[in-house]
């Protein structure tokens, strides 16, 4: 089948590459001249896994870039919009780039389209995509418009892709319904997986997933309702552990506990210093948005916000409470991305904990495996960037780890003793053990579990009360 994916960024690039892996013939078009020109000469503009991969197998065969949409539409039977949709002043989402999008569809359309919504959108917005097709002259014979969110986690968003748990398409027509299944076929009969050089399938996917076909109005509130309930275990994880900082309890002990129940689970139940990226806090307030202009109180989701970002100032808190004070001091920190497995920085929690570390005063050095690049862009020269971990500890006078990279467990705990000025750590991500900590003689300061001091001979635990 041939199909356009309008947008190169990170929705666009990772399903137009992964529709290509599955057979279809794609043009990636996107106005950004410069951007195309990378892809086109073998750049890879994103981290991530596999992606790499698989662009260097397609380009300039089954996938191909381009910057002229009116061609490119003309190809093809299948458009998918997948363009930003930033969050405005007010936190509703921003459709311009979308309805921009549809009306140079419609204008270069010729013959039956199917326009599909891959960019998060709220909910309606398939009846403005398809009032705008119809303003700008096109017969509703002539075009479907189909909702079809994207679930892709940043870091492993070619699995995701090509092992979904489910696929879900909004779609008012029984024609568009079948051609869209005839787009995901490859994934919903298995058939990609048995495929020589498939990407492996991850440990506890689905071979054949699950295709939903629901009401274009379903469709978009499922993926808002689904980002929505995976920043609410968040922050609801988060809160149990300021009160288990209070109480003397374990977050991690009663993490357990809640996770293990089969009707929880352990997934997006990690204490830490809170959601960001570029899809949670832009859909949890475009969420709100859509709520309170349909008249629907949605409180919820307020609390939910409030409690992200209270996470920030609880953990500088707790690094001013461990130093006494924080102006003058050299923080090592470990991690400026929003989470592992990527070079994202956009909302990152691990950023605004820096530019609140620096208001006070402190003087920070950084490390990241891979979005100390992109985190320039953002931070500038108003930190140092360290080569390593160890170089970026060097006479600090204590270590932050704010990304859950998964190297920084590898850490030789008695080497970076031996680096810091002082043996202080604190984990905003919880990877770490007092144990472990202590073992090596660091003193450890954590979320949700009280903080474990080494003093000269002992290790001290903190009382139970007013641990925060």
């Amino acid at each position: 089948m041939r199909m356009t994916v309008v947008g190169s960024g990170y929705v666009g690039l990772v399903a137009a590459t992964c529709l290509a892996e599955i057979g279809h013939h794609v043009v990636c078009v996107d106005n950004d001249i410069e951007k195309i020109a990378t892809l086109e000469a073998g750049g890879t503009p994103i981290h991530e896994l596999y992606l790499q991969e698989l662009l260097s197998r397609h380009r300039g065969g089954r996938l191909t870039f381009s910057t002229s949409l009116e061609a490119a539409v003309r190809n093809s039977t299948v458009i998918f919009i997948a363009v930003g949709t930033p969050a405005s002043a007010t936190g509703a989402a921003d459709l311009s780039y979308v309805e921009t999008v549809a009306r140079s569809i419609a204008q270069c359309a010729d013959g039956y389209k199917v326009i599909v919504e891959k960019s998060t959108v709220p909910v309606r917005t398939n009846e403005l995509v398809h009032r705008t097709m119809v303003q700008e002259g096109r017969e509703w014979s002539e075009f479907d418009v189909v909702s079809n969110p994207e679930f892709l986690r940043e870091g492993s968003a070619v699995t995701d892709f090509l092992y979904p748990d489910r696929i879900i398409v909004g779609a008012n027509t029984d024609r568009a319904a079948r051609l869209m299944r005839d787009v995901y076929a490859p994934l919903l009969d298995g058939s990609y997986a048995q495929q020589s050089g498939a990407v492996p399938k991850p440990e506890k996917a689905r071979l054949e997933p699950l295709f939903l076909e629901t009401s274009p109005q379903s469709a978009e509130l499922i993926k808002h309702a689904s980002n929505a309930f995976l920043a609410m275990k968040i922050s609801f994880i988060n809160a149990v552990a300021n009160l288990c900082e209070t109480a003397g309890a374990d977050i991690e002990q009663v993490r357990k506990g809640i996770g293990t129940d089969r009707r929880i689970g352990t997934d997006f139940l990690h204490a830490g210093i809170g959601y960001g990226g570029s899809c949670f806090p832009k859909d949890v307030a475009a969420f709100r948005t859509v709520a309170r202009d349909l008249g629907v109180s949605f409180g919820l989701l307020d609390e939910v916000h409030k409690i992200n970002d209270e996470q920030r100032s609880l953990f500088v808190k707790k690094v001013r409470s461990a130093l006494w004070t924080i102006k003058g001091k050299r923080l090592a920190v470990l991690g400026l991305a929003f989470k592992c497995g990527t070079d994202d920085v956009r909302e990152s929690a691990a950023i605004e904990v820096i530019k609140m570390l620096l208001e006070e005063g402190a003087q920070i050095v950084a490390y990241d495996p891979a979005a100390t690049e992109r985190a320039k862009t953002i931070l500038g020269d108003s930190i140092s960037y360290a080569s390593d971990a160890y170089s970026a500890a060097e006479g600090a006078d204590a270590l932050l780890i704010l990304t859950e990279w998964r190297e920084f467990l590898q850490l030789d705990l008695k080497r970076m003793k031996k680096v810091l000025r002082y043996p202080v750590v604190l984990d905003g991500r919880n990877l770490f053990t007092a144990k472990q900590m202590n073992s090596a003689g660091l003193s450890y300061y954590s979320v949700g579990r009280r903080p474990a001091e080494v003093t000269a001979n002992t290790v001290r635990t903190a009382p139970r009360t007013g641990a925060r």
